[in-house]
């Protein structure tokens, strides 16, 4: 009797876990399904390849497959499903995780999860309007008088993706450090002692992700990363601050 009174509550939160799962995967097929018609009907495709225009000369991008048309747009109403899933299964994420969390701890990871979906935005917005456009012109501007471009969709948009999902991803630091910081596993005297570690992780991770030149390099990514480094050393300190202050009055 005492074994089963121990078990249930695991049970039941494996059962919780399951059921959570179930309606992030149902909200995902719904929002493909709405996808599909978003992709057909607003030209998503469009806008992804208007950066690249400009170096088509009035071509458009080739296709080797003649299914690959249809399985492009297959995947473009995935992608489209899964950010507008993203509210829904971050919020099933945070139902099943959150009865585990100090009420001190919600109080900080709310905010920066909202905060995250903003810079998350921000990132693709300067990949796609500026990062992009630039990485396009300096690639596609070598040995033009030997080659011919014959460039096919399906390596464009796996390229595109990439550079607009890194950016994305990268803007998230300063939410990753203040969840970090609310849950007391970094501190700001930490990262302001790493400063200079950072910043060298900071320059080799843009040289991978920006394939431009230096100018691409160091101002369309090293310099929002450091800011961002710097950001989050100051969310640190504020979220910190409070945590000490809140231990102290309660001593």
């Amino acid at each position: 009797m005492n074994a089963r009174a121990g078990e249930m509550p695991f049970l039941d939160h494996l059962e919780e876990l399951r059921w959570r799962l179930i309606w992030s995967l149902l909200a995902v097929v719904v929002c493909a399904v709405a996808g599909f018609f978003l992709v057909t009907r607003l030209d998503v495709l469009g806008l992804l390849v208007a950066p690249i225009k400009p170096f088509l000369h009035g071509s458009k991008l080739k296709y080797l497959s003649p299914t690959e048309p249809f399985f492009i747009t297959l995947k473009l109403a995935i992608s489209v499903g899964l950010v507008l899933a993203s509210p829904i299964v971050i919020y099933q994420i945070w139902a099943f995780l959150s009865p585990a969390l100090l009420p001190s701890e919600k109080r900080y990871i709310v905010p920066a999860l909202y905060l995250g979906l903003v810079l998350f935005a921000l990132g693709v917005a300067m990949s796609y309007e500026v990062v992009l456009p630039m990485t396009l012109s300096f690639t596609m501007g070598f040995q033009t008088e030997s080659l011919e471009q014959n460039i096919v969709i399906g390596e464009y948009l796996s390229f595109v993706t990439r550079l607009l999902l890194a950016f994305g991803g990268v803007f998230e630091l300063p939410v990753v450090i203040l969840i970090l910081s609310a849950l007391g596993l970094v501190t700001p005297e930490f990262l302001a002692t790493k400063r200079r570690h950072a910043i060298v992780i900071i320059t080799v991770l843009a040289s991978v992700l920006t394939p431009g030149d230096v100018i691409t390099l160091t101002l369309m990514m090293m310099v929002p990363l450091i800011l961002l480094y710097e950001f989050s050393i100051f969310l640190a300190r504020l979220v910190t601050r409070r945590r000490r202050a809140a231990a102290a009055a309660q001593a």
